[in-house]
C-alpha cells in the first residue's frame, strides 16, 4: 500500500422530500463527515431532472463549510442552461465538479446541445479555465453503450485531453477488472488518476437489477451467498459488508488512489466498512 493517504469520498442523491432532505443533511451528512472525505458528490437526474434539489443540497452542504461536487450533464439542458449553472456554482465557491454525459429523459428523442462528457469538460473549460477540478466517469466492465473495451478505454482518454482531471469508476465486485483496466489505460498514456468507485450491498435486489441495467458483473458466487440467506437480511447485511470491505482493503493494499462509495444517501454500511478499514 502507498504512504500516501487514500482519497475518500461519499455520493449523495436529492431526497424527494423536505424531511428526506432535512435528514440526510443533518445527521447523514454529520455522521460521514466524521470519516474525513476529500468531498461529497451529488447527482444531477437525467436532463436535469433534479435541477434545483441538486443546487440546494449542493449549497447547503458547502454552507456548512464542506467540500461538494455536483455532478453535472447536459442530458435535455441547453448550453445557456449549463453556463448558468457554472457562474452559480462559481459564485458559491464550488470547486469541483463530476462531469456526465447523463440520461436524456424519456420522450426527449436526441435534443441536447451536446453528445457526449468530453464536450462538456471541454465547454466548462471554455468558459472557467481551471476554476473546477473536473472528475469523469470510467468503466473497468465497460459502458452498456460502448462499441468495444478498446473504444471505451480511448473515449475516457478524450474525457481527460479535454480537462479532466481524474476519474471515478463504475462500482465493481471483481478487483481484477480494475486493475486490468488501469493497466490498459496507463498502455495508452492515461496517467490521470482513476478512482474506484464502490457500492455497498444495501438492498441486494435493486443492486441485482441495476447491475444488470449498468452492465456491473456480481460474480456468481457472491449471488449465491446472498440467496442461501433467504430472508435472513442481517446475515445478508454482515456478509455485504465483509465483502465489500476485503475488496476494499486488497484496492487500497493494490495501489488505488482512492475510493468513491456510492452511499444511497445511507450511513451504514460505508460507515462500518470505513471503520474497517481504519479509515
Amino acid at each position: 500500500m502507498s504512504d500516501k493517504k487514500p482519497r475518500i469520498s461519499f455520493e449523495y442523491f436529492p431526497p424527494k422530500t423536505d424531511a428526506g432532505r432535512e435528514r440526510l443533511l443533518t445527521e447523514t451528512t454529520t455522521a460521514l463527515n466524521a470519516i474525513n472525505p476529500a468531498f461529497f458528490s451529488v447527482t444531477y437526474g437525467a436532463g436535469g431532472s433534479t435541477h434545483d434539489s441538486t443546487q440546494g443540497l449542493v449549497t447547503a452542504v458547502k454552507a456548512a463549510g464542506i467540500e461538494v461536487a455536483p455532478h453535472l450533464s447536459f442530458g435535455s439542458d441547453s448550453e445557456a442552461t449549463i453556463e448558468q449553472l457554472l457562474a452559480f456554482y462559481q459564485e458559491k465557491g464550488i470547486s469541483r465538479l463530476v462531469a456526465l454525459r447523463g440520461d436524456v429523459p424519456s420522450g426527449m428523442g436526441g435534443f441536447g446541445q451536446m453528445a457526449h462528457a468530453n464536450e462538456l469538460v471541454k465547454f466548462v473549460r471554455a468558459k472557467t479555465g481551471d476554476h473546477f477540478y473536473i472528475e469523469v466517469a470510467a468503466y473497468p466492465e465497460v459502458h452498456p453503450q460502448a462499441l468495444s473495451y478498446n473504444s471505451d478505454i480511448h473515449f475516457l482518454k478524450g474525457k481527460f485531453d479535454a480537462g479532466a482531471n481524474s476519474a471515478i469508476t463504475q462500482y465493481f465486485f471483481n478487483v481484477e477488472s480494475y486493475f486490468y483496466f488501469l493497466d490498459q489505460c496507463a498502455a495508452i498514456g492515461i496517467d490521470k488518476p482513476i478512482h474506484a468507485g464502490i457500492m455497498p450491498i444495501i438492498n441486494f435486489t435493486n443492486l441485482a437489477r441495476f447491475s444488470r441495467i449498468c452492465g456491473a458483473e456480481i460474480p456468481r458466487w457472491i449471488c449465491q451467498r446472498i440467496e442461501s440467506y433467504g430472508d435472513d437480511k442481517d446475515s445478508v447485511v454482515k456478509f455485504g459488508i465483509e465483502v465489500v470491505t476485503q475488496l476494499c482493503q486488497t484496492l487500497l493494499d493494490s495501489g488505488a488512489p482512492g475510493i468513491h462509495f456510492y452511499t444511497m444517501n445511507q450511513v451504514e454500511p460505508v460507515r462500518e466498512i470505513c471503520n474497517n478499514l481504519g479509515l
